[in-house]
């Protein structure tokens, strides 16, 4: 009977010890460059989109797509961050504009067409 209630004990801590620490975390590959980030969407979003063209999806394939999204989620704060550095120097050529400033709207001009210059590229 110890045994038993012994064994029934322990499962339980295990039990509790499992789904308090939820399913395991990955970093995923991280976006150092809107380059990295661009071809990283590309790549894992092809991926997803395999998964998700199944007609059932496994617990296998839950814990891959669960994965992918880590790498997806570092792609777009990645591309998230770079549009934001976009509108800013975007935003200065619209003020250096309207302000007749040559000087700023070439520079800032200049930067935003750099930065920008990825996601036009074929």
């Amino acid at each position: 009977m110890k045994n038993l209630l012994l064994t029934a004990l322990c499962t339980g801590l295990l039990a509790t010890t499992a789904h308090a620490e939820g399913p395991d975390h990955f970093a995923g590959e991280p976006s150092r460059t809107l380059e990295e980030a661009i071809a990283h969407l590309g790549d894992t979003n092809a991926r997803l989109s395999e998964l998700l063209a199944k007609d059932e999806l496994s617990n296998r394939d839950l814990g891959t797509v669960h994965e992918l999204t880590y790498t997806l989620e570092n792609a777009l704060a990645r591309l998230d961050a770079e549009i934001d550095g976009m509108a800013a120097s975007l935003e200065e050529v619209h003020l250096g504009s309207e302000r007749v400033d040559r000087e700023r709207v070439r520079l800032n001009g200049m930067a935003y067409l750099n930065a920008a210059r990825p996601l036009t590229e074929d």
